[in-house]
């Protein structure tokens, strides 16, 4: 029962959070890609996508998740992925491989706007952030439930909360 647990779910869903408290619960270790790529490139993802372009994040993107999917650990991972990780066909092929759980924290853009404040640290959402962040959900949706083993609602609720229902499932 050492397979990966991966939280995906769209900006402002808990996962950073989740994953930590989930990591407490069942004593595990968390890998977060976004922190992957941000010291593999040395430099935030916001000046990534400024500097270097979305096309040149997604590849980082990708080998961030093989990393993570591939590194050796003692305690069982937990896996906090980018919100738009999933919309690489590649990056879907290795996390349905990998045998993990693949948890969607589905969360609505009331909830998700308190917590993230759409601010400038989240690229994709700038110039008008609640109406990208509908547009992202739009798009991403069928994805994230296409590729969950289990869709856990987030609204109200805590990261423990959250991530408690997670150690149940898992």
């Amino acid at each position: 029962m050492n397979q990966p647990v991966i939280i995906t779910g769209p900006p402002g869903a808990g996962k950073s959070s989740t994953a930590r408290a989930l990591a407490e619960i069942i004593n595990g270790e968390v890998i977060d890609t976004d922190l992957l790529i941000e010291e593999a490139c040395g430099k935030k993802i916001s000046e990534i996508f400024t500097d270097d372009g979305e096309s040149y994040f997604r590849e980082q993107e990708e080998e961030a998740v093989t990393r993570a999917l591939t590194s050796e650990s003692h305690r069982r991972k937990i896996i906090s992925l980018g919100g738009g990780a999933i919309l690489s066909k590649r990056t879907q092929e290795r996390l349905r491989e990998s045998g993990g759980s693949i948890i969607f924290l589905n969360v609505s853009i009331a909830h998700a706007a308190p917590r993230i404040g759409f601010n400038r640290d989240r690229p994709l959402l700038v110039d008008n952030p609640r109406a990208k962040w509908v547009a992202l959900m739009k798009e991403r949706l069928p994805i994230y439930q296409s590729m969950a083993n289990f869709i856990i609602d987030t609204d109200g609720k805590s990261a423990r909360e959250v991530a408690t229902e997670i150690s149940k499932a898992v």
